[in-house]
């Protein structure tokens, strides 16, 4: 499928997503929902990309859904997206963020409002921009701020303090504040945002693919797991799996004879 709205840049095993409609900051419309759901959705079948970083074009990284786009095009009485219209549709994009294998790594500049809040907090890793200001805009607009997994990201990554009070005012959270509540990893200058990003991307990379995938895998249980023994469970089943592998082996290898692992991904 070619991308109208956002442009993929590889980078060897990097997939550099930066959101590209720039005129609207970046505004989420029915067309990049449908590109969005198509990408992530297909990854898990994509051994070539092992990490994607999603950015945004101009100067925001993404402001939440196009409302000046026309009315029609969110409110059609098609059943789509589960039933739910475009609400269940746009929802997916979310939970494919979350179900692909490869860590997403978001570099936040600007505004990311209402469902661009949310890709950042699907994503796995948050790198802020100083000009950073996020928000639950769904609240300043009528609706609940509850949408498009806000209500499970947030309280697990600040608290649910800290959630409640974003969640509820619609309240602009800033870079400096994000980094304090640990909703982000690191705050940089804007234009230096996709060097800060490598360090992170040179040590995935020196990891086996498999032990990168299921450790994205993992973490997805384990944040839910109902019991340590759930969470053991996931943990055992991951072990085996990847100790099975010439890249376990290699690994253990290269650690005793004092050297960087060659993975072949086998």
């Amino acid at each position: 499928m070619d991308y109208e709205t956002f442009s993929i840049e590889k980078e060897n095993e990097v997939a550099w997503l930066t959101l590209n409609r720039p005129e609207v900051l970046n505004a989420i419309n029915v067309q990049m929902v449908t590109e969005l759901r198509d990408y992530f959705g297909g990854l898990s079948e994509d051994a070539s990309t092992r990490i994607v970083v999603m950015r945004g074009a101009g100067r925001a990284f993404c402001a939440g859904l196009d409302l000046g786009s026309r009315f029609e095009e969110f409110r059609t009485g098609e059943l789509f997206g589960g039933g739910m219209g475009f609400q269940g549709y746009l929802a997916e994009v979310y939970v494919r963020m979350r179900r692909c294998p490869q860590p997403i790594i978001s570099l936040v500049h600007g505004a990311a409002c209402g469902g661009g809040f949310s890709f950042v907090l699907a994503s796995d890793v948050r790198i802020a921009g100083q000009s950073a200001k996020m928000n639950a805009a769904y609240i300043r607009i009528g609706l609940s701020a509850c949408d498009m997994g806000s209500s499970y990201f947030l309280p697990r990554l600040v608290g649910t303090s800290v959630a409640s009070e974003l969640m509820l005012t619609g309240r602009f959270i800033h870079a400096d504040r994000a980094l304090a509540t640990g909703l982000v990893s690191e705050v940089v200058p804007d234009e230096e945002l996709p060097d800060a990003a490598r360090p992170l991307l040179e040590e995935m990379l020196s990891t086996s693919p498999m032990g990168l995938r299921l450790t994205k895998e993992g973490l997805n249980a384990a944040i839910d797991a109902p019991s340590l023994e759930s969470a053991m469970a996931i943990e055992n089943r991951n072990q085996l799996l990847c100790g099975q592998t010439a890249d376990a082996q290699e690994g253990m290898r290269a650690f005793a004879e004092k050297r960087p692992p060659r993975y072949t991904g086998r």
